[in-house]
C-alpha cells in the first residue's frame, strides 16, 4: 500500500459539495485520480495541456474510455 498524506486544497463550491456528498468508494476514486494528476504535474517542463494529454493517453492504454469514466463518476 502506498504511503498517504493529508492535504487541504481549495475548490469551487460545487466541486467541494460533490466531494462531500460522495460515497466513500467515490471519494477513493477521486483521490486516486487527483494523486495521479498531481504526480504527472510534478514532472518538469510539461504544460497543463501536455499533462492532460499524457493522463488521457495512459488512461486509454489501460482501457479507460470516456464512457467508462463517465459511468464511474456517475455510479451511485
Amino acid at each position: 500500500m502506498l504511503d498517504t498524506a493529508t492535504i487541504n486544497i481549495q475548490l469551487d463550491s460545487e466541486a467541494a459539495r460533490i466531494y462531500e456528498q460522495a460515497s466513500k468508494k467515490d471519494k477513493q476514486k477521486m483521490q486516486a485520480l487527483l494523486s495521479l494528476w498531481l504526480r504527472e504535474f510534478g514532472k518538469p517542463n510539461q504544460s497543463l495541456q501536455g499533462l492532460m494529454d499524457t493522463i488521457s493517453a495512459k488512461a486509454e492504454e489501460r482501457g479507460l474510455t470516456p464512457e467508462i469514466l463517465e459511468d464511474l463518476l456517475n455510479d451511485e
